[in-house]
């Protein structure tokens, strides 16, 4: 039998969630990242890279004086 512990907290005791994902390596965080990605925007392991939706591109050239 798989049990899961559950401990309940006040809120001032809570640790950080920034202190932990700093914690983590790089890839980690990435790999979570595109996970949470995926999943809210629906999307399955196996789409195609070209059938995703893309962020537009903004490019502004500004003059200094």
């Amino acid at each position: 039998m798989n049990r899961q512990a559950v401990r309940k907290i006040s809120l001032h005791e809570s640790s950080s969630d920034a202190a932990f994902w700093r914690s983590r390596p790089p890839e980690e965080r990435l790999r979570t990242l595109e996970s949470i990605r995926r999943e809210y925007h629906d999307w399955p392991d196996d789409t195609q890279h070209d059938d995703r939706p893309r962020l537009q591109r903004v490019c502004r050239v500004l003059k200094r004086t």
